[in-house]
């Protein structure tokens, strides 16, 4: 018979736990999976975890929660307290530990919260993550008795990144941290590397009652834009729930979207790794690979999802990834993980380099875009929507059909891509293209391709 009773099946999804507080997530059902991940973290001889949550309301009972389960399978618990996520993965690194779990919500709304797990330095993703539910059906728990203790990293993590990241010049920039948990930290650190702050929502509040604390949605960025079109900030920055993504607005209000700010760091990155590989995920702009074959890179397209690419990077030993959604990974000069504070960070040395930051984002490669866009549907439908579009599905004048994650129907003059969610039930839609009129081409045929096999769906295009 089972210790604890077991989860809510939906709540294991493919890159973290994830879910609605006290419905699906609930106190007991942390506890169960804290003592299943500690149980694993034993069987990998692992015998502490780092522990961090993010700001919101729930975080500190999920915590404590989770901090019990692990302790009762016998492994000792260092409680890093209320910090980015990021500063998590910091702290299995500085602490020699290895393993780190974030209790966070990332940019789900308030009401939601998570685990993102590392055990042994591996992002737990897909059955590794399964599995920990089936270690508390079948009652497969080390028992024990963990001791907790509290240890204060921000300190080193600020240390860390001003000891290694110079800027050629202050600069005066604008952040908006969306009452996340990224308020916590990014003032001191970028005040630390010279800038002049303009600081927006950086009061850490688990309700977000500003905006959403998402950058990847320009709905999120319009209260940045204003500051920067009213003020005297050269540059923009803008990070989501629990920090570990980044968003980027110039002093006109253009968004330089993660694909384009990849461009920047795959640049600066291969001078000093000549004939690196950069992976990006199927998301981003198809400037890419050309722009990293000019500068000596292997480009390498991969799939969507932090743990995804996190897996791919300790694979190859690639320098350098950038996911569309926010998510830089930078294995050169750092850990690997996805950093958005640091990103923002190696972005301003980037800039700080020119007299002014904004005619080099100016300068990057340019091509009409959409931002992702989202067919709702019901749960596995998704799944079975780009199942159909890669069987029955025709894409006129199409020189590529890629199939690694989703479909991505590659042009002349531009891309059109669809792709299951492994988050939530919706199918994320992404173009691009050379003008207007090949960008509206290809959604005709992508609208007409969808329509055909999957009849009356509202689409966002």
């Amino acid at each position: 018979m089972a210790t604890h009773p077991i989860p809510a099946a939906e709540i294991f999804k493919a890159y973290d736990i994830r879910g609605i507080v006290g419905k699906t997530l609930t106190a007991g059902a942390v506890r169960a999976i804290g003592h299943a991940l500690g149980s694993e973290a034993a069987a990998r001889g692992q015998h502490a975890i780092a522990l961090g949550r993010d700001g919101r309301l729930s975080g500190p009972e999920l915590a404590d929660a989770l901090a019990q389960g692990i302790r009762a399978a016998g492994v000792d618990v260092i409680d890093i307290g209320c910090v980015p996520t990021p500063v998590t993965y910091f702290a299995a690194h500085h602490l020699g530990v290895h393993s780190c779990v974030s209790v966070t919500g990332s940019h789900n709304p308030p009401d939601y919260n998570g685990l993102k797990m590392v055990l042994g330095g591996e992002t737990l993703y897909g059955d590794k993550i399964l599995d920990l539910r089936r270690r508390i059906a079948e009652d497969d728990l080390r028992h024990g008795a963990g001791e907790r203790r509290a240890a204060a990293v921000v300190d080193d993590y600020l240390a860390r990144i001003a000891g290694d990241v110079k800027l050629a010049r202050p600069m005066n920039i604008a952040i908006d941290c969306g009452n996340g948990v990224a308020g916590a930290v990014a003032p001191a650190l970028f005040r630390r590397l010279g800038c002049t702050l303009t600081e927006l929502y950086c009061e850490v509040d688990g309700r977000f009652p500003n905006h959403h604390p998402d950058p990847s949605r320009p709905e999120n960025l319009r209260d940045l834009i204003r500051v920067l079109a009213e003020g005297d900030a050269e540059l923009g920055l803008a990070f989501d729930g629990d920090g570990d993504r980044l968003g980027v607005v110039t002093r006109g209000g253009e968004i330089i979207y993660p694909d384009r700010q990849l461009m920047l760091f795959a640049a600066d990155v291969l001078t000093r790794v000549p004939g690196g590989e950069i992976i990006y995920d199927v998301k981003c702009t198809r400037n890419l690979a050309g722009w990293i074959r000019e500068r000596g890179g292997k480009p390498t397209m991969w799939n969507t999802g932090h743990a995804l690419v996190k897996a791919r990077l300790r694979e190859t030993g690639a320098p350098l990834a950038g996911e569309m959604s926010g998510h830089m990974f930078f294995k050169e000069r750092w850990y690997g993980f996805d950093d958005g504070l640091y990103a923002g960070a190696r972005l301003l040395e980037i800039l700080s380099r020119a007299a002014d930051g904004n005619t080099v984002l100016a300068a990057l490669p340019n091509t009409v875009c959409t931002p992702e866009l989202n067919i709702k549907m019901r749960e596995g439908e998704p799944f079975e929507l780009v199942r159909r579009l890669r069987e029955q599905a025709s894409f006129a004048g199409a020189s590529e059909i890629i199939t690694l994650d989703g479909l991505r129907a590659e042009y002349p003059d531009g891309f059109g891509l669809a792709r299951p969610s492994n988050t939530t039930p919706v199918v994320v839609l992404r173009f691009e293209a050379d003008d207007e009129a090949a960008l509206a081409r290809i959604q005709q045929t992508f609208r007409a391709a969808i329509d055909a096999v999957w009849p009356g769906l509202q689409l966002p295009f």
